[in-house]
């Protein structure tokens, strides 16, 4: 970036000339990534022999914070990044001698119990959490161990540590704040009107009672959407479930081969060089829906299979993505266009369909991050007027 947005700027001197707590409340686009990044830059000057923790709620944002950070802290600061997941833990040696932890919510808590014997945690100066707004789900009693832990073991050793939670818009920004330790001056809370990019929302309601043959309805309607508003750019859809994922591709494929003139209106890259590509991807599913441009995205696929398909759509060799809601919290990929296919999916734990959390509705919708984006609701015609009236109190 050459310069910051207005949401960055009005946080920048809070963030990176003080060392008081601080909650930013800010849409998503708005570029909080940047945001966290100045209180960690803020860190690395003035504490420079201490750790900075940072919180992500999810694997993915985890994985995504840690390759771009290891590609540019060691190099251009001289600071090491560690991650510290269910998937991998570093030694005691890389642990002391780390500037930057990344890690999840549980596993920092099970490291933190013992911070009386772990050098490591005592050194903390600064801890930040990302998407805090996530308090309200199953993962938020861990979070609020977490900071109240990290707040009393501050108390104790006589020795500040700063925290500074990045959340999307929020209802209860003062509660929240007050939770954190947050004065009145170090809280951001920004409405979805100050999006840096316009975003055009809509929402449409469909009458199938059955959830599968309402999810195959959807399908032409969405065809018509991409070919209405974004025939040339990059489109996210998403659905609940990987079935889901595999039904949709390939019904967008029949409707294109009955409607376009052109046979594979959605590859921007050639034949030869595709079938290259292809020939490196395991899932079959995926091999033949890439063949016509359009990419899955779920968590039964092999990571290698996912790498491909992520730098695929980011270099827009395929135009479209269709993808489980994780991906929502995971990479960023801004797209002209983002079709949500319902709004409901199924929990194991209820044995039945269940609502998406609005923050997980507004995070599909956030990913329209393209100059003049658009994104499209289809929900059950039931919903339909629920959806629409929570979205309006959201912006």
């Amino acid at each position: 970036i050459t310069q910051f947005n207005k949401v960055q700027t009005q946080v920048f001197d809070k963030l990176y000339n003080s060392n008081e707590n601080v909650l930013v409340g800010a849409p998503t686009g708005s570029g909080k990534t940047v945001i966290g990044e100045l209180a960690i830059l803020r860190a690395f000057s003035k504490f420079p022999t201490e750790k900075v923790v940072y919180i992500a709620p999810l694997k993915a944002l985890t994985k995504e914070r840690l390759n771009d950070w290891t590609k540019r802290f060691p190099s251009i600061l001289g600071k090491s990044v560690v991650e510290l997941t269910g998937d991998y833990t570093p030694d005691m040696n890389a642990l002391l001698h780390s500037d930057l932890l990344v890690t999840t919510p549980e596993k920092w808590d099970g490291i933190s119990r013992h911070w009386e014997h772990r050098e490591y945690v005592q050194k903390v100066s600064l801890l930040l959490i990302d998407e805090i707004h996530l308090l309200g789900q199953e993962r938020g009693p861990v979070l609020e161990v977490i900071v109240c832990r990290m707040r009393a073991i501050a108390e104790k050793l006589k020795k500040p540590v700063r925290i500074v939670g990045l959340s999307t818009a929020l209802a209860n920004a003062r509660d929240v704040a007050d939770w954190l330790g947050v004065k009145r001056s170090g809280l951001f809370n920004f409405s979805h009107s100050e999006r840096p990019i316009p975003l055009s929302v809509s929402v449409e309601g469909f009458s199938e009672k059955a959830y599968c043959p309402r999810m195959a309805s959807m399908n032409k309607p969405a065809f018509a959407i991409i070919k209405q508003f974004s025939p040339d750019h990059p489109v996210l859809i998403f659905v609940s479930s990987r079935r889901q994922t595999r039904l949709t591709a390939l019904d967008l494929i029949a409707f294109t081969n009955e409607s376009s003139v052109t046979q594979k209106p959605f590859l921007k890259e050639t034949e030869e060089e595709i079938q290259k590509i292809i020939a490196k991807v395991s899932d079959q599913h995926l091999q033949h829906t890439l063949h016509f441009g359009i990419g899955m995205h779920h968590a039964g696929l092999a990571d290698k299979d996912r790498r491909i398909v992520e730098e695929l759509f980011v270099k827009k060799k395929i135009q479209i993505l269709v993808t489980t809601s994780t991906l929502a919290w995971g990479v960023n990929f801004p797209a002209r266009l983002v079709i949500v296919k319902g709004t409901e999916f199924y929990d194991h734990k209820v044995k039945g369909y269940v609502d998406f959390p609005m923050t997980d509705l507004l995070q599909m919708i956030g990913r329209a991050g393209r100059p003049v984006s658009y994104t499209h609701l289809r929900a059950h015609e039931t919903r339909e007027d629920l959806v629409c009236r929570l979205l309006l109190e959201k912006k």
